[in-house]
């Protein structure tokens, strides 16, 4: 065996020597490949992107503004400030939206984009060639206010750099993007990008709900702040991609889905914990994008406003057939989106439906819970009624338990137990999944209107009573407390006859109280729909303990309890 190791080796080695002696000498190196944008400075990984085309040099003559000078363009739904420096956007406001000082919204992250860029500047992988096309004074081809639909132009050249920038506007939240940069006559890839967060986050909570999303044809990726790599490349191809928080995002929609790529921006900022004490600060990450056409001009189009259904599914996707036609997947409405989507329709029908519609939001929490607990309650009586039949033969069960317990769970006289079991429930009435099917069949339902409610762009800022805004948490904590007192008083009311009356007193404190603290910071609208659902349920036990079942678990309970206690 050394031997034929020995020989194996040997050969390799002449092998190698005679390959080399003999075989073609390589291709020399294409300028692409040593001139290349990407050659130094692309993440580990990600291979430099080609380049493209050549533009005479000629074309490359100095165009360049003495002074910098803003353009504003405006229609109905925003207010964009451009400045030539850098051919950026200062200020995008979105005029139907408010922040929480009942100012119009902007949707640039000042704090962010003075460190860090700002929107619509352009991402290449030469940081020293994207600082200078990001900061020079780029000749505008109007200035002042211009309403939409205009076209805005931006140009820069040096002698070496030139650099090309389009916006088409109209009158929707789209804006149509054509970007072009070329160094000593050669196209590089320079990316579009929204690089820093959006002006609506100013918590921690509002930084963490950012994420990177993506779509093609129909598969949707949502990347959380966490799993963000700054400076990372994704390679297409997308239908659409971009940054989104709760309620806005910034995605880009390229003319050529399948030649697209992204590049994910994480930065750290600090922002003060509480917006009312800004002396106490903490670190974030503020997410954004950039994405484009390789070694090449990048067009598309860029979609900045509110993720709000009826908005989002106006805008058209071209996809392959079978796909989602339009925005409608940044709306995050979880695992039970088949169920959320139709029941958000459903609430926003009940809140603005002609002549019966009641015009506050929080009301139609109100009416579609009610309507719900009514359409749930035969699955909620069920179980409730099941369970009761099985705390009534809890005693019988034990003593099958109890005669059985000497005989190890191998063996096979166990299996007569559970067949003794089985026949008690037959005979009693009681099915073994009685109590848990109802609640399984009401779980989606449940999950699918937390998710719906915690996605609804509309319940931002909606007043109801004495709160504010159904997106935030109860100033007052009212509705948590709520939640605690209505939790108490089921735990009190229900009998749980088979349950030691020490755990049961935990459990009626304890459950209703853990409960009560994770609603303290959740939205007033899920606190609102939460402690409906517990009143309703407080009068739904309350008719069951009035049945004649219920009433005999009742002194069952109370039986038990005081054997245990002389005991």
């Amino acid at each position: 065996m050394l031997l034929v190791f020995l020989l194996t080796f040997v050969v390799i080695v002449l092998f190698q020597a005679v390959f080399k002696k003999y075989a073609p000498a390589p291709p020399p190196l294409t300028q692409r490949e040593t001139h290349g944008p990407a050659a130094t400075s692309a993440p580990v990984g990600n291979p430099p992107p080609p380049v493209a085309a050549t533009t005479p040099a000629k074309a490359l003559g100095a165009k360049q503004a003495s002074a910098e000078a803003e353009t504003v363009v405006e229609n109905d739904l925003y207010r964009i400030t451009f400045t030539n420096r850098g051919a950026q956007v200062k200020s995008w406001i979105l005029k139907k939206f408010d922040d929480d000082h009942g100012r119009p919204l902007e949707l640039v992250n000042r704090v962010a984009a003075e460190r860090y860029g700002f929107p619509l500047s352009l991402w290449t992988y030469d940081e020293n060639q994207r600082n200078q096309i990001n900061s020079v004074l780029y000749v505008a081809s109007a200035s002042g206010t211009l309403s939409a639909p205009p076209t805005l132009t931006f140009e820069y050249a040096d002698g070496d750099v030139l650099v090309r920038k389009v916006f088409h506007f109209d009158q929707t939240y789209l804006v149509g993007v054509e970007t072009s940069v070329f160094a000593k006559g050669t196209e590089v890839t320079a990316f579009p990008m929204w690089p820093s967060g959006f002006g609506d986050q100013i918590t921690p909570a509002g930084y963490a709900a950012a994420r990177i999303e993506w779509q093609f044809n129909g598969t949707i990726e949502r990347t959380t702040f966490k799993k963000v790599s700054g400076g990372s490349t994704v390679r297409g191809p997308f239908d659409w991609v971009g940054v989104a928080d709760q309620y806005f995002a910034a995605v880009l929609l390229p003319d050529d889905p399948e030649d697209a790529v992204a590049v994910t921006l994480r930065n750290a900022i600090e922002i003060p914990k509480d917006p009312r004490n800004p002396q106490d600060t903490t670190k974030v990450d503020a997410l954004g994008f950039a994405a484009g056409a390789l070694g090449r001009a990048t067009r598309a189009r860029i979609y900045v406003g509110p993720k709000e259904l009826k908005t989002l599914e106006s805008v058209a996707v071209p996809t392959i057939t079978g796909a989602t036609p339009d925005l409608r997947g940044l709306i995050n409405f979880g695992f039970f989106g088949f169920i959320a989507r139709p029941l958000f329709i459903w609430l926003r029908w009940t809140y603005s439906a002609p002549y019966i519609g009641v015009h506050n939001w929080g009301w139609a929490i109100v009416v579609q819970t009610l309507i719900i607990n009514l359409a749930l309650l035969p699955l909620r009586v069920s179980s409730m009624k099941s369970a009761l039949k099985m705390q009534r033969i809890q005693p019988q069960m034990n003593a099958i338990k109890e005669k059985y317990k000497k005989y190890n769970i191998r063996d096979p006289r166990r299996q007569e137990m559970n067949a003794e079991i089985g026949e008690l429930m037959k005979r009693e009435g009681v099915s073994p999944v009685g109590g848990c099917l109802p609640m399984l069949i009401q779980m989606p339902f449940l999950f699918a209107y937390y998710s719906m409610l915690g996605s609804a762009l509309d319940l931002r800022h909606a007043p109801w009573l004495w709160i504010r805004d159904l997106s935030s948490p109860d100033p007052y904590h009212l509705l948590p407390i709520a939640i605690i007192v209505t939790g108490l008083l089921t735990q009190r009311m229900t009998p749980q006859a088979g349950i030691d009356p020490s755990q049961q007193k935990m459990m009626n404190l304890m459950m209703p109280v853990m409960f009560g603290v994770i609603s303290f910071n959740l939205a007033a609208g899920l606190c609102l729909y939460w402690m409906e659902g517990s009143v309703i349920a407080i009068v739904q036990q309350a008719l069951m303990n009035r049945t004649s079942l219920g009433q005999e678990m009742r002194a069952l309970a109370l039986k038990r309890a005081r054997k245990r206690e002389k005991k």
